[in-house]
């Protein structure tokens, strides 16, 4: 499968412990741009997040145990490095969760997992707030019931999770076996397009998980196909007109024009605890198969999405451009989905 190729280099380049840096360093921006011309050099803050995650990583950590699992034991000493989310002004909700997340700014969320009640147990509602002070609410999502393969809903409203209501802001869609997953946003079925095609639902992205020889039990394989960056850095629209024409059947046929592959970063396997580790700079205390981080290929340092697990129904979301809420939300439901979630 494509995905190997890309996801060996990146074993290699991570099986030392020290980042390697390349020399001359990316703009973060121009990996992600595909249409038009490049980005206009004016914000020079740009390269800021790498930077910062960089000199945290020089500071030697003791690697935390987790018992084969990808994250980090409970060490929650690191909290005043990390500073909570910066003030994001949240002014019009759906603009905003579909909208990148501004360069060189990491948009720290929190998501919680809610089982109590009827069936919750077996269809929990998920909820994103910004991980601040005001723990504004973004989105909730919940599994549909009847759907013959996961379908989740994602809404704007914690209490209206329905496919009809005015609220329904994307959905995330797996395949008959649970490996694959693509998110869309709340457009129409191309069945109901208009004659311009405008109408039409966007692809915001797909994830696609690979097991290993371990199964799901060893840390997993992602790979995340998003669309990329035009030259005003903002995400062009994929809109397919059938389902051989979407972000995975495109990856699958390495038709990359205006699309982007992103895969997890590779834990690197520690001898002494007998586990894999990641850093994630204090945000995660509990391991978990289903801690990740998100990179591209050519800039292992950007992170450009993490998740991981802060307490038995509570994880931290961090996402960066050129991701949005909607994205990044809905790649973390793809990780809680049953078939993964063997722990």
């Amino acid at each position: 499968p494509p995905a190997a190729t890309g996801s060996d280099e990146e074993d290699d380049s991570d099986s030392s412990t020290k980042p390697i840096r390349s020399e001359k360093k990316k703009n973060p921006v121009s990996l992600f741009q595909t249409g038009g011309d490049p980005p206009k050099e004016k914000k020079s803050k740009k390269k800021a997040p790498p930077k910062a995650a960089e000199s945290e990583e020089e500071t030697p950590e003791t690697p935390q145990k987790n018992s084969n699992k990808k994250g980090k034991g409970k060490k929650s000493k690191k909290k005043e490095e990390r500073p909570p989310s910066p003030v994001i002004e949240v002014d019009n909700l759906e603009e905003f969760v579909l909208q990148p997340a501004p360069q060189g700014v990491t948009i720290k969320c929190r998501v919680t997992r809610d089982k109590k009640g009827m069936d919750r147990g077996l269809y929990p509602t998920y909820y994103l707030h910004l991980d601040n002070d005001k723990k504004v609410f973004l989105l909730a999502g919940r599994k549909r019931k009847k759907s013959k393969t996961s379908n989740y809903l994602i809404s704007i409203d914690p209490t209206d999770l329905s496919r009809g209501g005015e609220n329904f802001i994307g959905k995330l869609r797996s395949n008959l076996m649970g490996t694959k997953f693509t998110v869309f946003d709340n457009g129409a079925n191309p069945d109901k397009a208009n004659a311009d095609w405008s109408n039409v639902r966007q692809e915001l992205s797909a994830v696609v998980y690979e097991t290993n020889v371990l199964g799901f039990k060893g840390p997993r394989k992602m790979t995340v196909i998003i669309p990329g960056m035009n030259a005003d850095n903002e995400r062009v629209p994929i809109r397919p007109r059938n389902d051989n024409d979407g972000l995975l059947m495109r990856w699958q046929n390495k038709n990359m024009d205006n699309v982007i592959e992103l895969h997890n970063k590779a834990p690197v396997w520690n001898d002494e605890t007998q586990s894999y580790v990641l850093n994630f700079h204090g945000r995660v205390t509990h391991a978990s198969v289903k801690n990740f981080q998100i990179v591209h290929g050519s800039d292992l340092d950007y992170i450009v999405m993490q998740f991981g697990r802060v307490a038995d129904d509570a994880f931290t979301m961090d996402y960066n451009y050129p991701l949005c809420a909607v994205q990044a939300f809905a790649i973390a439901l793809s990780s809680f989905d049953g078939k993964l979630a063997c722990e």
